[in-house]
């Protein structure tokens, strides 16, 4: 059984239809018995400020993760850059729905130093700091 989450329901006619987060509509006769529902812990609580968390760990050896949060739907960017401005990841490239989201970044490959991460979103951006160290 996959497990879904429901951002929407209907009704029209006999039919339950349940708009699902990834995994389409969904229509159930009006008949049917609903055995089960789960609680998933405030996913209806939607942010109400753009907000760019502190990578944690940090320092870090590879991975690290990265959390945001955007309170309306929006074209969204993710990139970290080295010391001198070189963008050297890009974690998130597009359209995302107001939420909150974290992102993990793998640097192998690259030196220990100082680099940077960058959120924008719509008209808003905000940089912090991050420590690689080998």
């Amino acid at each position: 059984m996959t497990n879904h989450i429901v951002l929407a329901l209907a009704v029209s006619g006999t039919n339950l239809f349940a708009g699902t987060w990834g995994g389409g509509v969904w229509r159930r006769p009006l008949s049917d018995t609903i055995t089960s529902v789960k609680d998933h812990g405030g996913l209806t609580e939607l942010p109400t400020q753009f907000r760019l968390e502190q990578n944690y760990p940090n320092p870090f050896n590879p991975t690290t993760t990265i959390s945001f949060s955007i309170p309306t739907k929006s074209f969204v960017t993710l990139k970290v850059y080295d010391a001198l401005g070189k963008e050297v990841a890009v974690l998130v490239s597009g359209e995302l729905l107001a939420g909150t989201y974290s992102r993990q970044w793998n640097a192998s490959g690259l030196p220990s130093g100082v680099y940077f991460y960058t959120l924008q979103a719509g008209s808003l951006s905000e940089t912090k700091k991050l420590i690689l160290l080998r």
